[in-house]
């Protein structure tokens, strides 16, 4: 969060006049059904933020570090563990089949036709890498369609949903699925998935039936120890932080993860044609 906020007081001024200009732009049509002080008061706003002064980007830091306190911090685990559960899945696909195989993997609203990427978009555009490289951005507040920056000349990010699950409900106490993780063998599923594993692979590392692979990844996804996303026509089981801190006493999962591997996997930038969305 300190990075992300310290980007943004770094924010060059001319980059913050020129997006906050699109932003004003897009909020013309409901300032015709808003009152005319409320307009004025955002304009007058936004217009001390894109001067690029140290005071107006410091009360914009502050209030994005509170919404984020107050939004985001208590589904934390819940996100970066939904996060890594792609991460797990686009690196598996990546080491399969390559950068084609990384491409197919991604979700439905995603299409790959060699050498292009179709994506359903909320506008018709066209996105040419020209020799950059592309950066895969998973992302848990992308909902429906794929985003990339409006700044062609930016490098190229392409941001997509993750696959969500039943939005988690901040309690105090983890209630009973808990209370069913006892016992040698549930200690060494879990520690058998490390860093993401089928449940083929579960039941092999474990050396348990794959009936009881399923049951035992079954009731460690209730207790929110592990994540399972579909991956072709298996499925991809993953620790969440929670599971990664009782496992290692407060490793997080990517540092389970094999170096062989690479948490970063789903990242790196597949040197294939132009993107179209």
């Amino acid at each position: 969060m300190d990075k992300g906020l310290e980007a943004v007081r770094a924010t060059a001024p001319e980059r913050l006049r020129a997006e906050l200009a699109l932003l004003a732009a897009s909020r013309r049509a409901d300032d015709r059904t808003s009152p005319s002080s409320a307009a004025a008061s955002t304009h007058q706003r936004l217009a001390q933020v894109a001067g690029g002064r140290g005071e107006p980007l410091a009360r914009l830091a502050g209030a994005l570090r509170g919404y984020h306190r107050a939004t985001v911090e208590p589904y934390w685990p819940h996100i970066q563990a939904r996060i890594e559960a792609d991460r797990a899945a686009r690196g598996r696909a990546l080491l399969d089949g390559g950068a084609d195989e990384l491409l197919a993997s991604l979700p439905p609203m995603l299409r790959w036709r060699p050498p292009v990427l179709e994506a359903d978009y909320p506008v018709d555009r066209d996105l040419y890498l020209r020799g950059r490289g592309l950066l895969l951005q998973p992302s848990f507040f992308c909902r429906g369609t794929p985003v990339v920056y409006r700044d062609p000349q930016l490098p190229p990010v392409l941001v997509y949903p993750v696959t969500h699950a039943d939005a988690p409900v901040p309690v105090d106490d983890p209630g009973p699925p808990l209370g069913r993780l006892v016992g040698h063998t549930r200690s060494t599923v879990l520690g058998a998935i490390g860093g993401g594993c089928t449940t083929s692979e579960l039941a092999r590392r474990a050396a348990v039936s794959l009936a009881s692979a399923s049951q035992h990844a079954c009731v460690l996804r209730e207790a929110g120890l592990i994540v399972t996303l579909r991956h072709g026509n298996a499925v991809l089981h993953t620790l969440t932080p929670l599971g990664a801190a009782l496992l290692r006493g407060g490793a997080t999962a990517e540092a389970l993860v094999p170096s062989s591997v690479g948490t970063g996997a789903a990242g790196r930038q597949p040197r294939n044609g132009p993107v179209t969305s």
